[in-house]
């Protein structure tokens, strides 16, 4: 039977280091990329947005609407500041609206 180890942890603790060690922060920061789109921009931009992709540190939005990514064109750098800040780290560095 394993032994117990009895120093106690935070759970949030824990789960960063399982994360680190399994390689997991790429696939985690795409998600969490997704969901901040999601949440800042609302449901207007969400039914005109296809496809959101995550590669290397530029964010790929396909919108449907060419006049809505005109519109988005114009804020590019302030929609990259607010998603940053809503992740919590610097994960996308360019915006590329399609």
């Amino acid at each position: 039977m394993a032994k117990r180890n009895n120093d106690n942890r935070p759970i949030e603790e824990i789960l960063k280091e399982f994360v680190q060690t399994n390689n997991l922060e790429a696939g985690l920061d795409k998600v969490n990329v997704r969901e901040a789109w999601a949440n800042l921009m609302g449901n207007g931009v969400n039914n005109y947005t296809t496809a959101i992709e995550l590669k290397h540190e530029t964010l790929y939005v396909q919108l449907s609407s060419s006049v809505l990514r005109e519109e988005l064109s114009y804020g590019n750098e302030k929609i990259v500041k607010m998603l940053n800040e809503s992740i919590g780290k610097e994960i996308v560095k360019k915006l590329v609206l399609r």
